[in-house]
């Protein structure tokens, strides 16, 4: 595992915890608990106002008036099917899902995947990506007294947390297994306005 991805799982680990912990969820249960702690889904529009095809100099203006210009390295497929007046509209989701396991059915580790989507050639400029990045942790401590659970992460990393209902504390056992799921996504849509 490299450097950057060791980063993002041991951040992801300590945030997942302090969601899970802080919030009280009922993941802390006998029966595979899943759902979603938190996730945003962002949208914005803005309209072409410039385009110089020889520079891939693009400027876009947002819907408070502001403008802003960008380059459209040689990535950006389709350039040519851009005109002043379209519509350009960026969509990002992020969320961190879990479910928690028994031992047996499953086993610490990471695991991550990405995918990439472009407009095919002639289309008007569009694209998408998105990331999914999965680690497993083991619930290594439960302290009543304190009301804190321990996880530790694939790579040795550990994270105390404290449980905000302490009644669930007894539902969980050493050995169990948390899957924490952090999803990122990104499209960009070019549109020509409808009369």
């Amino acid at each position: 595992m490299n450097m950057k991805t060791r980063g993002l799982v041991s951040a992801m680990l300590a945030v997942s915890c302090m969601l899970f912990g802080l919030s009280g969820c009922s993941w802390f249960s006998h029966e595979v608990v899943s759902g979603t702690v938190g996730q945003a889904l962002v949208s914005s529009t803005a309209t072409v106002k410039a385009l110089d095809m020889e520079s891939r100099e693009v400027t876009l203006q947002r819907g408070d008036g502001s403008t802003f210009t960008f380059h459209a390295g040689e990535q950006v497929r389709n350039l040519a099917q851009v005109h002043v007046g379209d519509t350009v509209t960026v969509t990002y989701y992020q969320s961190i899902a879990y479910d928690v396991r028994k031992p047996g059915e499953g086993a610490p580790g990471v695991a991550a995947a990405e995918e990439l989507a472009r407009a095919k050639p002639g289309e008007k400029p569009a694209g998408a990506v998105g990331q999914v990045l999965t680690i497993t942790a083991t619930i290594t401590a439960i302290d009543m007294t304190a009301n804190t659970v321990t996880l530790k992460g694939p790579d040795g990393d550990v994270v105390t947390v404290q449980a905000r209902d302490p009644k669930k504390l007894k539902k969980v056992s050493v050995g169990d297994l948390v899957n924490i799921t952090y999803t990122e996504a990104l499209a960009i849509a070019v549109e020509t306005p409808k009369k």
